[in-house]
C-alpha cells in the first residue's frame, strides 16, 4: 500500500518544533511490507503454478511506481520517508530506497551504506501482548525470569538454545518453547505479568516484540545481546528500565540467576516506576505515543537531510568502490551496562 501525504499534516500537532515553509515541501511516501500481515499462498499448497501473492514482486512494483513521481525524482528520495519495521520489509529494493529516512526495527539485516542511526529512526515493534495496568510491586509477581518463544533460531539467535540448557532446570525460572497462536499469547501474558524479570535474548536479528512486550508488563527486560539498536535513546536512558548483559557473561553457568537474585526489591520497584514512566512511547495507540515520538525524530534529521540534498546537487559524479559518505556509517557498539 502507498499512501502519500503531506509532510505537515502528519507532524501538525509538533508543528511549533519546525519551519512551516520548510515543512510545506515535504512529501512523505510510507511503504511497508506485508509479507507478515497477509498470508502467502505457497507453491504447492494451492491448485495451480503460480503463488497467489508474490511480495517480491509487491516491492518491485511499489518502488518502480516510487520512481517515477516528480516529488522522489526531485531530490532522489531524500525527503522521503520509508517505513520498512519488519526485518524483511522491502529487502529486495532497500537499495534503491536506501537515501529515503529509513524507519527501522534495527539494522540486523541492514548493510552499513543502507541504514544510519544519523539518517534514520529505529522504531519499536508493537507490543503484542496485554498491557499490565496494576500497580507496581513484587507481591505478585512469583516468578524470578520468564521466557516463551522460539527455541530454535538462526544467527545471533543461537544463543537461545544455550540458554534453554542452561535456564530450564533453574529454580523460579519459567522458560518455555512456544511459537505464535492465541493461547501462547494469552500464557505470555500471564506470564510476563506474574515475573520479575522477562528474558531478552537475540532472535535472527538483535531486536524483537518481547522486549516491549516485557515493558508494557512492568516486567524488568534482561536484555542479552553484544549489539542492539534501540528507540527515542534521546529521551529514554534503558540503563533504567533494563538490565544488559553481554553473551559471554550471559553463558557462564548460574551467573544470570546469581545476579538477579542480587537485585534488590527496592531496585526492581525503580525499574517498574520508569517502565511505567515511559511506558507511552511503545504504545502506537496513544496520542502522546510511538507515531508522535517517531515524527518527532524525523523532524530533528531535517537539517541534515537538506545539507546532503544541496550537496548531491552540487557534486560531480563519478565512479567510486567506496560508500557514499552520506551513509554514515550503522552503530556497531556493543554496550555492556551492569547493575
Amino acid at each position: 500500500m502507498i499512501r502519500k501525504l503531506e509532510f505537515s499534516c502528519m507532524i501538525c500537532p509538533r508543528s511549533s518544533l519546525l519551519e512551516l515553509s520548510r515543512v510545506t515541501r515535504w512529501r512523505v511516501a510510507l511503504l511497508t511490507c506485508p509479507s507478515l500481515i497477509v498470508n502467502p499462498a505457497r507453491v504447492g499448497t494451492v491448485t495451480g503454478s503460480d503463488p497467489v501473492y508474490s511480495d517480491e514482486k509487491m516491492q518491485d512494483e511499489l518502488v518502480e511506481w516510487l520512481e517515477e513521481q516528480e516529488y522522489w525524482r526531485r531530490n532522489n528520495g531524500r525527503d522521503h520517508v520509508v517505513f520498512a519495521g519488519d526485518p524483511n520489509a522491502l529487502y529486495r529494493v532497500l537499495d534503491r530506497v536506501k537515501n529515503a529516512v529509513l524507519l527501522l526495527s534495527d539494522f540486523g539485516r541492514v548493510r552499513n551504506d543502507q541504514g544510519s542511526l544519523i539518517k534514520d529512526v529505529i522504531v519499536p515493534y508493537s507490543h503484542r501482548i496485554n498491557v499490565y495496568n496494576g500497580d507496581i510491586g513484587v507481591e505478585e509477581r512469583k516468578t524470578l525470569l520468564f521466557f516463551m518463544g522460539n527455541r530454535y533460531r538462526k544467527d545471533g539467535g543461537k544463543i537461545r538454545d544455550l540458554l534453554f540448557q542452561m535456564l530450564e532446570k533453574e529454580e523460579d525460572v519459567v522458560i518455555r518453547h512456544g511459537t505464535q497462536s492465541r493461547e501462547n499469547r494469552r500464557t505470555a501474558t500471564r506470564g510476563m505479568h506474574t515475573s520479575k524479570f522477562c528474558l531478552n535474548p537475540a532472535g535472527d536479528t538483535p531486536s524483537a516484540c518481547r522486549l516491549f512486550d516485557s515493558i508494557v508488563s512492568l516486567c524488568v527486560p534482561l536484555i542479552v545481546s553484544d549489539s542492539i539498536e534501540l528507540p527515542f535513546e534521546d529521551v529514554i536512558d534503558y540503563r533504567k528500565i533494563a538490565i544488559f548483559v553481554d553473551t559471554e557473561s550471559s553463558l557462564q553457568p548460574g551467573y544470570l540467576v546469581r545476579m538477579l537474585r542480587a537485585v534488590s526489591t527496592e531496585k526492581i520497584l525503580e525499574y517498574q516506576k520508569e517502565m511505567r514512566a515511559v511506558k507511552r512511547y511503545f504504545v502506537y495507540g496513544d496520542s502522546n505515543g510511538t507515531v508522535n515520538e517517531i515524527w518527532r525524530e524525523v523532524a530533528q534529521k531535517l537539517p541534515l537531510i537538506q545539507l546532503m540534498i544541496n550537496r548531491e546537487k552540487r557534486l560531480v559524479k563519478k565512479d567510486s568502490t567506496e560508500p557514499d559518505c552520506s551513509c554514515l556509517c550503522t552503530n556497531q557498539s556493543a554496550l555492556i551496562t551492569s547493575l
